[in-house]
């Protein structure tokens, strides 16, 4: 009951952001029935508008996911962007250098190799977590840049292209994932983010070391009590997280970009935070959380530009629409945390 009660309120939060948002349409002069008609048919109206609303739900998964599997360990890892790039780096490194391999064979590896990027890069933040105490905050927000710019001097250095862009050659094309539909660029990076998004809530309901990771998560000192080795837990939660926004930044690389190019990412390692919030940090949450950004962000440019509403005010009514559906889980979140508090300090 407790599941269908929170898409009931989810449902419902976003019926109330949009009537908000109608209503500072209209104050702003902007006709209400237009900028959400192009809202919905830019997200929805067509196969190819469906299409770019599945694109841009692909890489949000990753991330939402990377940034959920902390949060079930007991973790904040701000890191999915540094750990991104280096998995976009190291896919598109291997996908040029091997090109002897056959296809498939070439795909899996590149995205193999990406994937243990990603988790060796947000390892070393594990690490100092679990034998320094360091909190993982500050080191994965640190790891970001370092992250960003270490990517960005090997490419400069060894990978670029002849050009004024930094970037590297463009990938051959058994190296490409295959359209789903063609001329979209929407490949199956979407179907091995859905795959992914199974293994890892089969991992987390159904196997030994995803009970002991939320055991850590819920309780360490209880987890400690139990015998669980915590250290080797929170290391090995920050590699499984880092791994799958790893994974994010091949599928971008094999998928859309086709080659790796510096500054890349809007933002999507950032963005999985609000994605995991609103998803409850449960992965099949994340997914319709993905998919809800997705289509907010393919309908805002359409309302842009067949509406003639500003970017500003675009912005707005999409903010409006995650800030309603989140705060139920804010509150969750806060309100333990405000209780705590105040029995710690009615108790002193």
């Amino acid at each position: 009951m407790s599941k269908y009660k929170n898409i009931l309120n989810s449902i419902l939060a976003i019926i109330f952001a949009l009537f908000v948002g109608a209503v500072l349409i209209k104050i702003s002069g902007h006709s209400v029935k237009e900028a959400y008609y192009y809202l919905f048919y830019g997200a929805f109206g067509t196969s190819y508008n469906f299409a770019q609303t599945l694109l841009m739900t692909t890489p949000l998964i990753f991330t939402g996911l990377a940034v959920a599997i902390g949060f079930q360990s007991g973790l904040f890892n701000i890191g999915g962007e540094g750990q991104l790039y280096w998995g976009a780096f190291v896919t598109a490194i291997i996908a040029i250098k091997f090109t002897l391999l056959p296809g498939y064979l070439l795909i899996f590896i590149a995205l193999l190799g990406g994937a243990l990027a990603g988790g060796l890069w947000a390892a070393f933040p594990g690490y100092l977590k679990a034998k320094t105490g360091a909190h993982e905050v500050i080191t994965t927000i640190m790891f970001n840049y370092i992250g960003i710019l270490a990517t960005t001097f090997l490419l400069k250095r060894y990978f670029k292209a002849d050009g004024p862009v930094d970037q590297t050659v463009m990938l051959t094309k058994k190296a490409r994932l295959p359209e789903l539909i063609t001329n979209t660029r929407l490949t199956w990076a979407i179907i091995i983010g859905i795959i992914v998004v199974f293994l890892v809530d089969q991992l987390l309901k159904r196997t030994a070391i995803g009970f002991d990771l939320k055991v850590v998560g819920e309780n360490i000192f209880a987890a400690e009590y139990a015998g669980i080795k915590t250290g080797k837990y929170t290391i090995l939660a920050m590699i499984i997280s880092g791994a799958v926004a790893g994974l994010a930044g091949g599928t971008i690389v094999l998928g859309v970009l086709h080659r790796f190019i510096t500054n890349f990412s809007p933002g999507y390692g950032f963005t999985g935070i609000a994605v995991a919030v609103l998803g409850r940090n449960k992965p099949w949450g994340v997914l319709l959380a993905a998919f809800l950004f997705g289509a907010l962000e393919a309908g805002g440019m359409a309302m842009q530009l067949f509406a003639d509403i500003p970017s500003d005010l675009m912005e707005i009514v999409q903010g409006l629409v995650i800030l309603f559906v989140a705060a139920p889980a804010i509150f969750e979140i806060i309100f333990p945390v405000i209780k705590k508090n105040r029995g710690v300090e009615s108790n002193v």
